[in-house]
């Protein structure tokens, strides 16, 4: 089955800049004309964000794939906030393609912290319960009529097999480097558990650098852009990415997910580690080091938990 992930491509975020924020809030927002915008210091690779003087953002998609985000974060996320544990981004305004700039926009509400350093959290084990406590508040959210796992959310919620061919051709890629007969039992384990249960909310996206902390504890989570309704796993992936030895065992203990959910969230860890140590490797400064350990810690844990 083709890859729908996207591919590397020129920078999309060039032509964004804080003289077209400038002039996008004045021709839509003149409310907020003279505030300073600054860019943010550490962007993401989907969007381009501004600080909007000292209370608000403005976030401005970089590509076309990623333009559908803004219009479904502005839609639900005052719908979910009131039931998560701890703070999302509260959406302001939306804006619309103008000035040269072609996708939809919007401003938010500024959330103080930094993103999920260790250096930063006070008590793993601890962060790994909290998080564990803000997927299963999500997963209890009402998901009548939310967005359906497709092409918006890069198919996470869906089954991992949308990624079989690009995951084996990965292996294959990587078999100098990895365990590849333990990582390919890890990815056939992935595709034979096949989900059952009722649509859930996931996140989609719920890493490191989408956690906000404060004074080391969990203080927000942001960045919904591939959130959506379907099989939650893939918002365990966190397991293995941030998490190790006590705080893993805490998040897992915490979060409460079945046997079968665990084995597609290896799946979908196996996936991106695979395409950031092959495809990706150096695109976005992902150090190899880090993706060999995250693909061994996924090789132990099958075999401890199968």
């Amino acid at each position: 089955m083709p890859s729908s992930y996207p591919s590397p491509r020129p920078d999309g975020r060039a032509g964004i800049d804080a003289a077209l924020v400038e002039r996008l809030i004045a021709a839509q927002f003149p409310q907020w004309t003279g505030l300073p915008v600054v860019p943010v210091e550490v962007d993401g690779w989907d969007n381009r964000t501004y600080r909007l003087g000292d209370a608000m953002t403005v976030r401005l998609p970089t590509r076309d794939w990623y333009a559908p985000a803004v219009e479904k974060e502005h839609h639900w996320l005052p719908r979910l906030a009131p039931s998560l544990p701890v703070p999302v981004p509260p959406v302001l305004a939306l804006g619309a393609p103008g000035e040269g700039y072609p996708f939809p926009w919007s401003v938010r509400r500024w959330l103080p912290g930094g993103t999920a350093a260790r250096e930063r959290i006070g008590d793993l084990p601890g962060f790994a319960v909290a998080v564990a406590g803000f997927v299963r508040a999500l997963q209890g959210c009402d998901a009548a009529g939310g967005p359906a796992a497709g092409p918006h959310s890069f198919h996470r919620g869906a089954s991992p097999a949308r990624y079989d061919e690009e995951t084996r051709g990965c292996l294959a890629a990587a078999a100098d480097r990895v365990d590849a007969a333990g990582a390919a039992a890890v990815w056939e384990a992935a595709l034979a558990a096949e989900w059952q249960g009722a649509p859930a909310w996931f996140h989609g996206d719920l890493a490191a650098g989408n956690l906000l902390v404060r004074d080391g504890e969990l203080a927000a989570v942001i960045d919904f852009g591939t959130c959506g309704v379907g099989d939650p796993a893939c918002d365990l992936v966190i397991a293995w990415t941030l998490f190790d030895g006590e705080s893993r065992e805490a998040f897992r203990d915490a979060v409460c997910q079945d046997p079968g959910t665990w084995a597609r969230a290896r799946g979908w860890a196996l996936w991106k580690a695979l395409l950031n140590l092959t495809r990706d490797a150096g695109l976005h400064g992902t150090p190899e080091e880090r993706e060999l350990r995250v693909i061994d810690a996924l090789l132990a844990d099958h075999d401890a938990f199968g």
